[in-house]
């Protein structure tokens, strides 16, 4: 039942009661439950503004506060209040044991930099280097009931396949029309978010594969309104931007292990090499683009001369509010359209497919319109978020068969596909970040026996593209 509630301006009777520090009970002692993704405190206190993450909430008269804030908030009360209970976690079956899987050196090192940080932290290691396979070292180690979190329903069922593989018989699902909970379970992002409500307090260790998604405020919910103390996020590289950083510290840890391309490339993945290609604006290619640019230049230059700090998003709600922002956005974009899959580029893309007739190819594009141009133009299977979750395993079966010898896509490869026959890259656009370019490096280093992946960069010169191209040389070098 609810206790009687005091506001803080309120003085509290306390016939048998007790007073400790800024906590006042009356009746029946404190309790902290769950309620819906956030942390209900029952009972009567003066003053607890200096309690983790605790707001007052006037709908229901009862104090209030994130769920991920559950262990610094119970220690906090049960420290201040003795007669405290903490009713936010339910009675569940406990995970099943299972034996820790054998790991490359690296691995094992990154585990254990987790548990020394108490459990909580990113590991940032290259696409390839086994990320999952540390991560459920992890779980087996800390023996907890866990909720793995992914972006995308192929990535699902991968984790599936690897969870079973390793030992662990019963896994739940949500996600892909599925809603089976086991102290084992996976759940996408998307499916994680609808149902945090009911799922939020059943856990004790989060794994969040791809955590770079996390940390700019889009589903950030969805890991405040889980209690699960134990956190450990995957990354093959880490966002650039401080603000990011520190959203992802708070929610789900720093970063405590990273190893770079360059670290793990000839032993634990394979050798490559990485060839810059550069081609040229065609004149009429040249004279459009740069007519666009003189239209987009002078209202990005005054607005961050005059908002130094200022980022690219906030440039772009800015200039969507007048006429002469918009005519400079849509400027730049057809500036980027004219590079995305310029004629040289086109010429090189075809020159590369001929040249490695008997490779297993990926080729990465700057959206889908021009994958769908390559497609057409070479006959090759493309790989886009319209084709179908069917069509796309069929697709990675038969190039992984050898039936397929080519896959292009924009984006949908960059992340959790699988594909280890691939063994040459051509980056033919896109990648505006970072973490973008090494998602699409790692794709083809996949190790096997004899192999050295080769990656064609192809960068158009007197662009965008080229300062682009150094960020990305320092990304693959630092993780």
């Amino acid at each position: 039942m609810y206790c009687e509630v005091v506001r803080p301006a309120a003085t509290p009777e306390h016939g048998q009661c007790h007073e400790i520090g800024t906590l006042f009970c009356r009746r029946c002692p404190m309790q902290l439950v769950f309620d819906r993704g956030t942390l209900l405190l029952r009972g009567t206190l003066r003053d607890c503004a200096d309690l983790p993450g605790i707001l007052w909430d006037a709908r229901v008269g009862a104090w209030r506060a994130p769920a991920y804030h559950h262990r610094e908030l119970s220690g906090e009360l049960a420290r201040r209040c003795p007669d405290f209970q903490d009713e936010v976690r339910p009675q569940l079956e406990g995970a099943q044991p299972i034996t820790c899987p054998d790991l490359r050196p690296y691995q094992a090192a990154a585990v254990a930099a987790w548990e020394r940080a108490g459990r909580r932290g990113i590991i940032v290691l290259p696409t390839g280097a086994g990320k999952t396979r540390a991560a459920i070292a992890a779980m087996a180690r800390a023996g907890l009931r866990t909720l793995c979190l992914v972006p995308t329903r192929v990535l699902m069922a991968q984790w599936f396949q690897a969870l079973a593989e390793t030992g662990f018989k019963c896994i739940g699902e949500y996600g892909d029309g599925r809603r089976i909970e086991q102290p084992v379970t996976v759940a996408t992002f998307a499916s994680a978010f609808r149902n945090v409500e009911t799922l939020g307090n059943r856990f004790d260790l989060l794994i969040i594969d791809e955590v770079h998604h996390f940390g700019a405020g889009g589903g950030d919910e969805t890991l405040e309104m889980c209690t699960a103390a134990a956190r450990l996020g995957l990354s093959a590289t880490v966002p650039e931007d401080e603000m990011w950083r520190v959203r992802l510290d708070s929610l789900v840890g720093p970063v405590v292990y990273r190893a770079s391309v360059e670290e793990l490339a000839g032993r634990y993945l394979a050798s490559f090499q990485l060839v810059t290609i550069s081609v040229a604006l065609t004149p009429s290619e040249r004279r459009e683009y740069d007519a666009e640019l003189s239209v987009f230049r002078p209202m990005w230059r005054a607005f961050f001369e005059s908002t130094p700090v200022a980022s690219w998003s906030d440039f772009v709600s800015a200039a969507g509010k007048s006429d002469a922002g918009r005519r400079a956005l849509s400027a730049w974009r057809r500036s980027h359209a004219i590079v995305r899959y310029c004629a040289e580029k086109r010429e090189a893309v075809s020159d590369l497919i001929l040249r490695h007739r008997d490779a297993r190819i990926l080729v990465f594009a700057a959206d889908n319109e021009t994958a769908y141009a390559i497609a057409r133009e070479h006959l090759v299977q493309p790989i886009t978020c319209d084709i179908g979750a069917a069509e796309r395993a069929r697709a990675l079966e038969r190039f992984s068969r050898g039936e397929l010898r080519i896959l292009v896509s924009a984006r949908v490869l960059n992340e959790g596909l699988d594909v280890p026959a691939a063994d040459v890259a051509i980056v033919a656009g896109g990648s505006q970040g970072s973490r973008e370019y090494v998602q699409r490096v790692g794709r083809v280093l996949r190790p096997s026996e004899g192999k050295k992946a080769l990656v064609y960069d192809l960068v158009t010169i007197g662009t965008f593209e080229v300062p682009r191209v150094n960020r990305h040389r320092r990304a693959l070098a630092s993780g």
